[in-house]
């Protein structure tokens, strides 16, 4: 009898062990985090970051990191692995496009926002609105005064983004026809950096995502724009960029290899829902649905 109670006893602790083992390696696998990293585009950094913020509070055992660089800077990655998704103000060109091929990658594009680019100035440049024409002429050189566009006898200040940057690309194209940037312009490394150089310069004029001129409403000073001489100025909102009313718009792109699987697909599934595209909204951006 007591050897069938000690066979029994030792039946009982090695089945618990067992159910421990069990348990513990479930919560292990429970608890392994999903990682996805984001980078590119600093107009979507803190889009980006707002999705990632929602999305890791619904889902705790996401882990996503944003960064941001540039739209190259966040194409290049794509294209050398080092990232899942690549957040760009801009398409990607043909000879990335052709360079993914060649590693054989395939670059899969997902709109999932709209954005306006604002003008600003300094909140006491007495300048309220400017025709394109105008701008252009202003970043290209040809304007270097602000008398030349109904301003005081006073040096203008360019401030541009970085050539990796998808808004210094979109705004060289849209705004001034493909033309060069004036040797004067500054280049900036990031948004921030405009907004805090024109808060901080009177006579400085520079160019960012609609999201940041909102929230930087007490620190610049957002142009109303004419498409040309003869049409109504239009300032940058969520509403003008909807309606097309205000020209300077473009898409807000998510570039991954392949269709994305997995927490990728997950994440992505979650910005174009409508509890994403409310993010999108909240953020100062204009939804795509």
């Amino acid at each position: 009898m007591l050897k069938k109670i000690l066979i029994v006893g030792l039946s009982l602790i090695l089945a618990s062990l067992v159910m421990v083992g069990c348990s513990d390696k479930s919560k292990v696998e429970k608890a392994a985090p999903k990682y996805i990293t984001i980078k590119g585009s600093d107009t979507m950094v803190h889009l980006a970051s707002a999705w990632a913020e929602s999305f890791m509070t619904s889902h705790p055992d996401a882990d996503i990191s944003v960064t941001g660089g540039g739209s190259g800077t966040g194409i290049a990655a794509l294209l050398n692995g080092t990232t899942d998704i690549c957040i760009a103000s801009r398409k990607i060109k043909e000879k990335e496009v052709k360079l993914a091929k060649e590693k054989g990658l395939s670059p899969n594009e997902i709109a999932t926002s709209r954005d306006g680019i604002a003008v600003v100035v300094n909140p006491e440049n007495p300048i309220n609105e400017m025709s394109l024409e105008q701008i252009a002429k202003i970043y290209t050189g040809v304007y270097t005064n602000w008398s030349e566009v109904g301003g005081p006898d006073q040096d203008i200040v360019i401030l541009s983004r970085e050539s990796s940057s998808g808004t210094y690309v979109f705004f060289q194209g849209h705004v001034m026809k493909k033309k060069d940037y004036s040797p004067d312009a500054m280049l900036m490394p990031s948004t921030s950096a405009i907004i805090q150089s024109v808060s901080q310069d009177i006579w400085a004029i520079g160019y960012v995502g609609l999201g940041y001129g909102v929230q930087a409403a007490d620190k610049v000073k957002m142009l109303a724009v004419m498409e040309d001489a003869d049409s109504p100025a239009v300032k940058p909102s969520v509403a003008t960029v909807q309606d097309a009313s205000y020209g300077i718009a473009r898409a807000l792109h998510f570039y991954t290899n392949g269709t994305p699987t997995g927490v990728t697909k997950e994440f992505v599934d979650f910005v174009l829902s409508d509890a994403g595209q409310e993010i999108v909204l909240e953020a100062g951006y204009v939804p795509v649905n």
